[in-house]
């Protein structure tokens, strides 16, 4: 630490030194949403294994459908379907990850990534042979073309051509496409123009195209989309299957799909309700629709997972353990004291090693200490210093201070170490002058909020 203190010449007069000074970028709205072309290859290779790794190690069964409404008819070639939609949600991975990087900051668009790569759910059944499987990456694939609030990425053409395959696929698909549908329509200026030159054409080819390829195997005229709600909602036979409350989802279906993620999402939707209120909308309206049909499944709601994860990775990239990094915002702004008359600042951070960002977000030479912890290179009775203050950190602060004039100006603390030192505190006159946020799973030595202490 003394050299890094040597080279930026701290304890000289602050004008000496020139370096660049700017604000932390971390929060930052000018961050550039310019995805490089390294990153998406890595992005893309990633899904592609990690999705025949989960097509290799699903070996259970889910629903009858995944077998009798696909592979019973492909039964020479059992593996051939699962690897293709396998590779198939890889794809729609891919694309996930690419629209939320337009979209938002580099952190949040990893965040929803491994929000979405961690659902439970998604590696329960994106890889087999379900129509809601297909259904779930063509939704996906489509929100990349749909013209959501800043987007960069959106087309009508396409998003409402792979609407209308998911629609081919699953007629259900339309309850979730619905209200997004509508939001599209709402926000359109030339609204006669989308119908006419898009909707309609668009439309009609899927149409005609489906019927064409159904009349040619079943060997009679047969519209497929409307024997499906024919049989499970007109004449209600999926009801043989079985019926569940009118709460069902809401009680029970939602939560486990959802999965851990739950809390997050929760939270998530309070942070991004007005920037993504369509999708939560969307979220919503699915939900309320298949609970009016009395046959209720799981997979039912599987489609609107992929809205969901972009409100969990808002907490987890904006909420979850901000506080190391707001910290040194805030810690930040001593670089700007000037007076010669008040005492330089002096800050010792009283955290479990490199807690928090140093230099790089604070982009001044202030005298900044933190508990150092380097590593156990075979010294007989290795001991770092992070652990021989936490083992009795009253003793550690009145040996390492025996003198006020010795003090740092700040302190900066976990709030779960507040109490253990609150008498020194106390005694030299330090006062809490701030408080930041960190999380709301605080464990061991870290603390759900951290403070500045400023001795006075």
């Amino acid at each position: 630490m003394e050299n890094i203190r040597s080279r930026l010449n701290i304890g000289n007069k602050v004008e000496d030194v020139k370096l660049r000074k700017r604000k932390s970028q971390l929060y930052s709205k000018e961050d550039e949403n310019i995805l490089k072309d390294g990153e998406l290859r890595r992005v893309v290779l990633f899904s592609v294994a990690f999705r025949l790794i989960n097509c290799l190690l699903v070996q259970t069964s889910f629903v009858p459908d995944e077998y009798w409404q696909s592979l019973e008819v492909s039964h020479r070639m059992i593996w051939l379907p699962r690897i293709i939609q396998a590779l198939f949600a890889a794809f729609a991975d891919a694309k996930f990850f690419y629209l939320i990087r337009t979209l938002e900051r580099r952190d949040v668009a990893k965040w929803t990534f491994f929000c979405h790569m961690c659902s439970w759910f998604s590696w329960f059944c994106c890889t087999r042979t379900l129509t809601n499987s297909t259904e779930t990456t063509l939704t996906s694939l489509a929100l990349f073309y749909f013209p959501l609030p800043r987007s960069k990425t959106h087309s009508s053409k396409i998003y409402l051509s792979l609407v209308a395959l998911a629609v081919i696929v699953r007629p259900t698909a339309l309850i979730v496409w619905f209200p997004l549908l509508m939001y599209h329509f709402w926000q359109e200026n030339d609204k006669l123009r989308l119908i006419t030159n898009t909707v309609v054409p668009i439309g009609a080819v899927a149409v005609v195209i489906s019927t064409l390829i159904d009349c040619i195997f079943y060997g009679k005229w047969t519209v497929v989309q409307f024997n499906f709600l024919k049989f499970n909602v007109f004449h209600g036979v999926a009801d043989f299957y079985g019926s569940h409350p009118w709460h069902w989802y809401f009680s029970q279906g939602f939560a486990v799909v959802i999965g851990p993620h739950l809390p997050l999402f929760l939270h998530g939707c309070s942070l991004a309700f007005k920037r993504y209120k369509i999708l939560l909308a969307a979220i919503v309206w699915t939900i309320v629709v298949y609970s009016l049909l009395p046959h209720k499944e799981f997979r039912f709601i599987y489609p609107v997972l992929p809205f969901c994860m972009i409100f969990c990775a808002l907490y987890t990239g904006l909420i979850h353990q901000r506080g190391s990094l707001d910290v040194m915002s805030r810690l930040q702004t001593l670089c700007d004291v000037r007076n010669i008359s008040t005492m330089q600042p002096d800050v010792l951070l009283l955290m479990p090693c490199h807690s928090t960002p140093y230099y790089s977000h604070v982009h001044c030479p202030m005298k900044m200490r933190f508990l150092e912890c380097p590593p156990d290179l075979g010294e007989e009775g290795h001991v770092d210093e992070a652990d021989r203050f936490y083992e009795d950190p009253l003793h550690w602060l009145r040996t390492s201070f025996p003198y006020k004039s010795s003090l740092p100006t700040h302190l900066v603390l976990f709030d779960v170490l507040e109490k253990e030192i609150s008498v020194f505190l106390q005694g030299n006159n330090f006062v809490r002058t701030a408080e930041m946020f960190h999380t709301h799973f605080p464990e061991g030595r870290v603390g759900g909020s951290i403070f500045i202490y400023e001795r006075h």
